[in-house]
């Protein structure tokens, strides 16, 4: 929701398209901290990192309401409140999934993850629906009263989830040796390794798809219109909660590895078939089949690790997760830059046998993958 704000907010103030992106950007500009915001989440309680990060971005909510209200705002303004959110969401991440996970048994992990990533997807759906309509009937400032308050009350629910710290960090121990150490027990574990990589694996060659190759096939495959996108984008989002949905009702989730490798081989297998499709229709059922195949992967790599690392390095695991989210801009540009070249039918064929062979070749040399 605070994403359509900002953007559509910052598009009406200066009509300039690199201003948009760079404010966008400004969301990532603290992403090489994950590592360190993982280590945080390790050394303090996790429940009250949590409280305080939802403070601190209900409070710059609150800032952009008063700045909007007062006419004072400025693009500077909404360029550096956008970016300390950045910051404060990258604590936020592996916070939240951590605490979620240290809230459930072990043989319970795989459903806390898939309904993590169900609320994620659910959130994909309704935001910017509910952020385009708030900002049509109340302005910016009526949206961002909505978003601030949303903020203060996933803030306050956090109360509720009792205290689940599972360490306390050595005393004199700072956060750098945290990460080190962070650093060589993922290096020794095959299964923590290979998980990450995966994730690696699909930010380069799979998120492109329907960030940046779907709009262009709506466009110049379908010939389609912006509602017409935003059907298919919606149906993707919805394909995805299905998935999620599916994996948080089965108890005790058995062959993680395994399932992972194969739904991002399907995930890549129907970015190929969409591909060859030049009907709306069609193209929106391999949307909605790519969308389950997609969380299926994230729900996969999540729950194998978790299940593998150690409770007391959960928040630097999950740090190094969100530090793989760095390689979609990579994937991104390079998928704009072929589809330009190429073509977008083009692009999606190679970006899916792409991720396959490395799929392929990761499950090659790491065996304990595809046998967990």
């Amino acid at each position: 929701m605070e994403t359509v704000v900002v953007v559509w907010y910052v598009l009406n103030l200066t009509d300039s398209p690199l201003l948009v992106g760079l404010t966008a950007t400004a969301r990532l500009g603290f992403n090489f901290l994950a590592l360190f915001a993982g280590a945080t989440a390790d050394m303090v309680s996790r429940r009250i990192l949590m409280m305080i990060v939802q403070g601190v971005l209900a409070s710059l909510a609150f800032l952009m309401i008063i700045l909007i209200a007062t006419d004072y705002i400025e693009v500077w303004h909404i360029f550096v409140i956008t970016l300390a959110a950045g910051l404060a969401r990258v604590f936020q991440m592996p916070t939240a999934q951590s605490l979620a996970v240290d809230s459930v048994p072990t043989d319970r992990i795989s459903n806390a993850v898939a309904l993590i990533s169900g609320a994620m997807n659910l959130a994909l759906i309704l935001g910017p629906i509910l952020g385009g309509l708030l900002f049509d009937l109340f302005g910016p400032e009526g949206a961002y009263v909505m978003v601030a308050s949303v903020y203060v009350l996933s803030g306050t629910l956090t109360f509720f989830i009792g205290t689940t710290r599972a360490t306390v960090a050595k005393k004199g121990e700072s956060v750098f040796s945290m990460v080190g150490e962070g650093l060589r027990y993922v290096k020794s574990e095959q299964l923590l390794w290979s998980a990450l990589v995966v994730a690696v694996i699909f930010n380069i060659t799979g998120f492109s798809f329907h960030t940046t190759l779907v709009p262009i096939f709506a466009k110049d495959v379908l010939d389609r219109n912006s509602v017409d996108l935003g059907i298919m984008l919606s149906i993707f989002g919805i394909g995805g909660l299905i998935g999620a949905m599916i994996w948080a009702a089965i108890p005790n989730l058995k062959h993680a590895g395994g399932l992972c490798i194969l739904a991002v081989i399907g995930w890549h297998s129907t970015m190929i078939i969409f591909a060859m499709s030049t009907n709306f229709y069609i193209s929106s059922g391999i949307l909605l089949v790519s969308g389950m195949m997609f969380n299926s992967s994230l729900v996969m790599v999540l729950t194998v690790l978790m299940k593998t690392g150690r409770s007391e390095f959960r928040g630097r695991i999950m740090g190094l997760r969100t530090l793989a989210i760095y390689a979609h801009a990579f994937g991104s540009l390079g998928a704009g830059a072929i589809a330009g070249a190429l073509g977008a039918p083009a692009t999606a064929v190679l970006s899916g046998v792409l991720g396959i062979t490395m799929m392929l070749a990761l499950a090659l040399i790491a065996p304990k993958l595809r046998r967990f």
